[in-house]
């Protein structure tokens, strides 16, 4: 299977593993060589309730014996999707409360910016350097790495970028900005957190102008912080909210929430503002909503803070220079960029999945499942600091 793969699958590096995958289930991927292996990646923190989770799987079976795509998004009420946007907006604080379902995060991420230029009138954007928000023509637009950007030139123009947790800055943020858009924790820069009030001031600039805050919650979202949004850590309530990635459970999903008055924008001058056929699928909406449920109902968010403890505690050793992020997701600081894709390679052959950052490849990522022990906790950081010691 691997030499397919490499010969007729398009690849992202000149360094794919190619491991064969037999099957998944719990925290662990096993491997067509029969072995298994600890998941401290989660699907880059999309596996939000792990592999194979029954409650998820039994809702994606329920659907498709009923129907699967019957009509493109906002023309027919089905009841999975109609259910999941009802406990998004029971879920999350004034003022949002209707939510657009996509494809993904980087449509997401799309949709929030036309709906802030259409509903502000406005064409400049403000981001943050080292952001990232997706690979589609506007998400990469607005993500903050050059090096990631320059080759895909010409992207969209009047986009401005400032220093996160730098408030000298907002004065970039005029009566012209449509909107500033940043991740609630800066994910490919290294699980960078903002300072306690950087949020509130920034909403506060954005109000002072007119301009709308958009917060990126594709990875934090969905518990991985030890709240639903890691927003309701700072004080804070996005004009919109951008999710995907842990919202399905292992399916592709994603999702920017507004309030009414905002969102309907898009449904006039032009109508069909925006238009997915895909989004709003019920077979995807019935397993994020099976994944929302278990996520708020199963008390996993309550003992999150003590699991990030845990692996801070353990974590220690001469080569660590430093731990980023909250709650389950983490950054290992191992310095060389060279070195830390070596410690991941070690790893997995000792039986532990890690990674590292797109931006920033000297932190080694830690972003399991939210349903993560405690022993497979001590487990995975035994083998990572095993593997720090073969140097």
């Amino acid at each position: 299977m691997t030499p397919d793969f490499f010969k007729y699958q398009a690849q992202t590096t000149k360094f794919a593993s190619g491991f064969e995958v037999e099957k998944a289930e719990g925290n662990y991927i096993y491997g067509k060589n029969g072995k298994a292996y600890l998941d401290f990646v989660a699907g880059v923190s999309a596996n939000t309730l792990g592999h194979s989770h029954p409650k998820i799987v039994n809702a994606i079976k329920e659907q498709a014996e009923k129907y699967l795509h019957v009509m493109v998004y906002g023309e027919f009420a089905q009841e999975k999707p109609v259910e999941f946007c009802k406990l998004l907006a029971e879920s999350t604080p004034e003022p949002l409360e209707v939510t657009y379902l996509v494809n993904s995060g980087a449509e997401a991420v799309d949709g929030a910016l036309k709906l802030a230029k259409r509903f502000t009138g406005r064409e400049e954007i403000v981001s943050m350097k080292n952001s990232y928000h997706g690979n589609t023509h506007g998400a990469l637009s607005v993500s903050g790495n050059e090096f990631h950007k320059r080759e895909f030139r010409p992207l969209l123009p009047l986009v401005n970028f400032i220093e996160f947790n730098d408030e000298k800055e907002f004065e970039k943020i005029t009566e012209k900005t449509a909107c500033v858009i940043a991740e609630t924790i800066q994910g490919a820069a290294g699980f960078l957190v903002p300072d306690k009030n950087y949020f509130k001031n920034l909403k506060k600039r954005c109000e002072e102008t007119g301009a709308l805050l958009i917060l990126d919650e594709i990875q934090p979202g969905f518990g991985r912080t030890g709240k639903l949004f890691a927003f309701e850590h700072f004080g804070v309530v996005p004009d919109i909210l951008v999710m995907g990635k842990g919202m399905g459970g292992g399916v592709p999903v994603g999702a920017f929430m507004s309030s009414r008055k905002i969102m309907e924008t898009l449904s006039h001058n032009p109508k069909l503002g925006h238009i997915t056929t895909f989004g709003g699928n019920p077979l995807i909406a019935a397993a994020g909503l099976a994944t929302l449920k278990e996520v708020l109902e199963s008390g996993l968010m309550n003992g999150i803070d003590e699991k990030e403890r845990l692996f801070r505690e353990l974590l220690v050793h001469p080569n660590i220079k430093n731990i980023n992020g909250k709650g389950l997701m983490l950054a290992v600081n191992l310095e060389n960029p060279e070195y830390t894709i070596e410690v991941a390679k070690r790893c997995m052959e000792k039986g532990l999945i890690v990674f590292w950052q797109l931006y920033r490849n000297e932190y080694l990522r830690i972003s399991p499942p939210l349903t993560i022990t405690f022993d497979e906790i001590r487990k995975g950081c035994e083998i990572i600091l095993e593997a720090l010691e073969e140097d």
